[in-house]
């Protein structure tokens, strides 16, 4: 743990790239196996099962440090991150450990299904032989929150650094459903056919949001459009007489989604299509709000299926025959993809979605302007001659996504926020007026800047009516612009709508409270939109 400690201290002390590219290079060039093996895991998302709850956590340490527990939990939000409140709050450990990472990841797994009074004896003797540093990370293995400032990205760097692999090659080695128990450093790293998992999805290619007007990008003829539908990232991966449904962020959803079982009946083995997951209703997709019923669940019942069916759009074909064509021009592997689909039935659970006519930029504007009539976000573009790249690359696929929906809102709550922002109310409760009423209906916690969130902040205390916890009720007085993606009706909210993805756009210090949007211009969004 001393080794792991020593990596987290180099990366946490700096913001440069480079030192933490090369304080990982180091770590994985010289510690032992199983220990550069979990600290992959825990870099890519692979984390144990939570052991311990966190409010057990908060007791057992304000019991071990003679802190009464109200303080405990004045002190949190102003640290920010429980994992950190712990380990200052705790007296000096007595003893001190040698043990590795991965004998402590061992040790938490161990503790998990037994007994609550045994696993506190086990978690305050864990925190009597660690340093403040060390218990910092044994609380962040415990609470199952691991993230430290190392994108998965970084860490494939500085792999490739150590290991003088080239880094695509890692990057798409620790996709799939693998962890420390099912693999070994050789096999994941260094074996020549690390690709014998079936179940392997290829990194995602992703696309940088498009702000200059479309024209910079040169001739339209070099390249091709699509629409940007609103749904799931997924591949379908078939190998092996199986299929495997993969998501962008890594999550096996092969049960969630059955309808896709069929595709083996009608696409060859060694095939992997890139696509987007959306409900369908039979000749249109659905709006997300349907496709989100079924986001989570493990099993899907009977009736959720007949009323949110679900098809892949497939738009790119990674894998034909069990050849890799990322390779090979975008151009040229749609152009296989429509073939290889050509003879799929009509109503199988896998479409060739149209592409657009890109005559000239204008033209396709005007088409863009119609993505919501065609339930789409907007508009994709993608380079004719474009490999399939791991990652988020500049260059060669863009989004153009339509502007959001807008409403002015007013203030009605606030809280603060966490990590470097604990000391600052950013996270707020937003209201449209109902005659003589403020109706809540959305929440945000992005799109000021640090100097916004500080002079909020100062407003916010000095105009505080009543608190709930962290929670903060405040007079009624400023409004600002919601920007939001997309609408829904809903059962659970007061106001009788959700918004998706909602961040605030700008502060309206020009608007009174009387000229905040009301809650029939929401409904009116709603009939529109929703």
């Amino acid at each position: 743990m001393k080794r792991f400690a020593a990596l987290f201290a180099r990366i946490d002390q700096s913001t440069r790239t480079t030192v933490k590219v090369d304080a990982l290079a180091d770590f994985f060039r010289e510690a032992p196996e199983q220990d550069r093996m979990w600290t992959i895991a825990l870099f890519s998302g692979r984390r144990p099962k939570r052991a311990v709850n966190t409010t057990r956590l908060r007791e057992w340490a304000a019991e071990r440090s003679g802190c009464p527990l109200w303080l405990f939990e004045e002190a949190y939000p102003v640290v920010g991150d429980l994992a950190e409140t712990i380990a200052l709050i705790l007296p000096p450990a007595r003893n001190q450990s040698d043990e590795t990472l991965s004998y402590w990841v061992g040790y938490l797994r161990a503790m998990a299904d037994r007994p609550e009074a045994e696993r506190k004896q086990q978690v305050l003797a864990a925190w009597d032989r660690l340093d403040a540093t060390e218990r910092f990370l044994f609380n962040k293995l415990i609470t199952g929150g691991f993230r430290i400032g190392v994108s998965q990205k970084l860490m494939t760097r500085a792999l490739a650094r150590a290991t003088g692999r080239p880094e695509p090659e890692l990057a798409h080695r620790l996709m799939g459903n693998w962890t420390p128990d099912t693999a070994t450093w050789h096999s994941l790293i260094e074996a020549e056919d690390a690709g014998a998992d079936a179940s392997r999805p290829y990194p995602f290619y992703l696309a940088y949001q498009l702000e200059a007007p479309p024209e910079t990008l040169g001739p339209p003829e070099a390249w091709r459009a699509e629409w940007k539908w609103d749904g799931i990232r997924a591949q379908l991966v078939l190998r092996a007489g199986e299929h495997f449904v993969w998501s962008r962020g890594e999550e096996l959803m092969t049960d969630r989604f059955p309808e896709l079982a069929c595709a083996r009946d009608f696409l060859p083995e060694g095939t992997v299509l890139d696509g987007e997951l959306v409900a369908w209703d039979g000749a249109a997709p659905l709006s997300f709000s349907a496709l989100q019923k079924r986001i989570g669940r493990k099993t899907v019942p009977r009736k959720l299926l007949a009323e949110a069916p679900v098809v892949l759009l497939a738009y790119d074909l990674l894998e034909d025959a069990g050849a890799d064509l990322r390779a090979r021009p975008f151009a040229e592997r749609r152009s296989r993809l429509a073939e290889l689909l050509a003879p799929v039935p009509d109503d199988a659970p896998v479409r060739l979605p149209a592409q657009l006519a890109v005559r000239d930029w204008s033209d396709l504007a005007a088409r863009r302007a119609d993505a919501r009539a065609a339930r789409a976000e907007g508009v994709m573009l993608k380079r004719a001659d474009s490999p399939y790249l791991s990652g988020r690359k500049k260059g060669d696929w863009w989004k153009w996504k339509l502007d959001p929906l807008t409403i002015d809102a007013v203030m009605i709550y606030a809280q603060a926020g966490h990590g470097r922002r604990a000391n600052l109310f950013t996270d707020f409760t937003f209201a449209v007026r109902d005659g003589a009423d403020l109706v809540p209906f959305t929440k945000a916690y992005s799109g000021l800047t640090d100097a916004e969130f500080r002079e909020i902040t100062a407003w916010v205390r000095q105009n505080t009516i009543e608190r709930f916890g962290p929670v903060r009720r405040v007079t009624p007085h400023h409004v600002f612009e919601i920007a939001f993606e997309g609408i829904q009706a809903s059962a659970r909210h007061k106001s009788g709508v959700a918004l998706r993805f909602p961040r605030m756009a700008r502060w309206r210090r020009d608007k009174p409270l009387r000229e905040a949007n009301t809650l029939d211009d929401l409904n009116a969004m709603l009939r529109i939109h929703g």
